[in-house]
């Protein structure tokens, strides 16, 4: 486990949060559930049938989970009365609501909204679109933010750039091909989540295949603009492009490619320009460098609600467990 992964279990048990997982039906959920209550992490709902979920449990020690059918539940009415309000204007009937309530995905996210839980984590055995749907539907972005993104969270063993070999990389894992309005939202938050997560001063670099105008196209001028505009808005944060990546965070590199830049090829945010150049960084990152990589993360949502990768491990779970309890805590 990183240095990284080490503090983020650390804060997560001192200011303990409740986190809502809705997919009971795959062991690797019940497992993490187990794992993330044994390390005191996180308060734990599982969302599901208490009987099928004590058939799967086994030997499993999930006696401090709170299990929830939403069949069975109370709240079955006031959830679909609330879902109805947020979606009747899209011309979704209290039918449709009642019906829609009996996903998991959309009872956990409901359980956030209404302060029963303070984030979800799913995805092991639902895509990204429909994990993400109904927190855009229910919980919708957080204030003074336009869009919803994700990053991974890089910890690079002996690896002497960066924060201690530590990077955020966005968007690894989400928005597609972003313009530069976009990238200039993507590259505000991604900041501001890496001093949250990482507790160290972001330094942001607007990545191209060009640094300082060394090329001139169309997706150069992407990413200057977008630079431009992410300083507009955070004059307070350390934010410079464009730069190849090696300008951005190599010392001796930035000296000759960029000796202008305040960066001083010291970044640790690292803002890519497309989805196609984030994912491929972060996989060749992640096997050649043999890094951690935690993600993707979703960052915007007004409260936390984290994708998994559906070939997750238990051990992936808990991790992003930790992870959305201290986004909780902020």
């Amino acid at each position: 486990m990183s240095q990284f992964l080490d503090r983020i279990t650390q804060r997560a048990r001192e200011d303990k949060k409740t986190i809502v997982l809705p997919e009971s039906t795959d062991i690797r959920t019940i497992k993490a559930a187990a794992m993330a209550l044994e390390k005191g992490i996180a308060d734990i709902v599982l969302v599901g049938d208490e009987d099928n979920i004590n058939a799967l449990k086994g030997d499993l020690n999930i006696d401090g989970a709170k299990i929830v059918n939403p069949l069975k539940s109370d709240k079955f009415e006031d959830y679909a009365n609330t879902f109805y309000e947020l979606r009747k204007n899209k011309g979704i009937t209290i039918e449709q609501a009642r019906e829609t309530m009996k996903n998991p995905l959309y009872w956990g996210v409901m359980m956030v909204k209404k302060g029963e839980a303070d984030g979800m984590v799913a995805g092991a055995i639902n895509s990204t679109a429909n994990t993400l749907r109904p927190a855009l539907q229910i919980l919708k972005t957080a204030p003074n933010v336009k869009m919803v993104s994700a990053f991974f969270i890089m910890c690079v063993p002996d690896c002497e750039f960066g924060h201690n070999g530590t990077f955020l990389y966005a968007d690894s894992g989400l928005v597609e091909n972003p313009t530069a309005e976009e990238l200039s939202e993507i590259a505000v938050c991604s900041a501001r989540t890496f001093r949250t997560l990482v507790e160290a001063e972001p330094k942001v670099a607007m990545l191209s295949y060009s640094s300082y105008g060394s090329a001139k196209s169309e997706l150069v001028d992407k990413v200057v603009e977008a630079t431009r505009l992410a300083k507009e808005k955070a004059p307070d944060i350390l934010i410079d492009g464009e730069l190849q990546v090696d300008a951005a965070i190599v010392p001796e590199v930035a000296k000759s490619k960029a000796k202008d830049s305040p960066l001083k090829g010291q970044a640790n945010v690292l803002i890519f320009p497309d989805l196609n150049a984030g994912n491929i960084a972060y996989k060749l990152t992640q096997r050649l460098a043999k890094a951690e990589a935690y993600g993707p993360i979703t960052q915007g949502i007004a409260k936390p609600v984290n994708d998994l990768s559906r070939g997750c491990s238990a051990e992936d779970i808990v991790g992003v467990i930790a992870i959305t309890a201290v986004q909780a805590q902020g």
